[in-house]
């Protein structure tokens, strides 16, 4: 089975940045999309980037400028780069990854903590 594993995430201080990793295992081939998602305390889960085989890129309104996604199609890693960071990038990042399908199958790490304060 599909298996994603998050690392990188911490402590830092406002304006510091951060690198975080996810390493999918398990699968038979490529995946169509892999993206991060942020969960703030008492929050919604949101879309913060995301990045599929051919290289486009997507980043949610709260991520542009500052956050940037990068993947290595070969070994099913994605990385996201984290600068400029804010008390409210707090929380839990979630790793995700897409399958082609169909039918279209979502896979889902269990999520890494970021901390952002002085």
């Amino acid at each position: 089975q599909v298996h994603l594993v998050e690392s990188g995430g911490g402590s830092v201080q406002p304006g510091g940045s951060l690198r975080l990793s996810c390493e999918a295992s398990g699968s038979m081939g490529s995946f169509n999309s892999m993206a991060w998602y942020h969960q703030a305390p008492g929050k919604e889960r949101e879309l913060v980037a995301v990045a599929n085989t051919g290289g486009w890129k997507n980043y949610g309104d709260s991520a542009k400028g500052r956050f940037f996604i990068s993947r290595d199609n070969a070994e099913n890693t994605v990385y996201l780069q984290m600068n400029n960071l804010k008390p409210e990038d707090t929380g839990v990042y979630y790793c995700n990854a897409r399958g082609w399908g169909p039918p279209v199958s979502d896979y889902w790490g269990q999520g890494i903590q970021v901390t952002v304060s002085s």
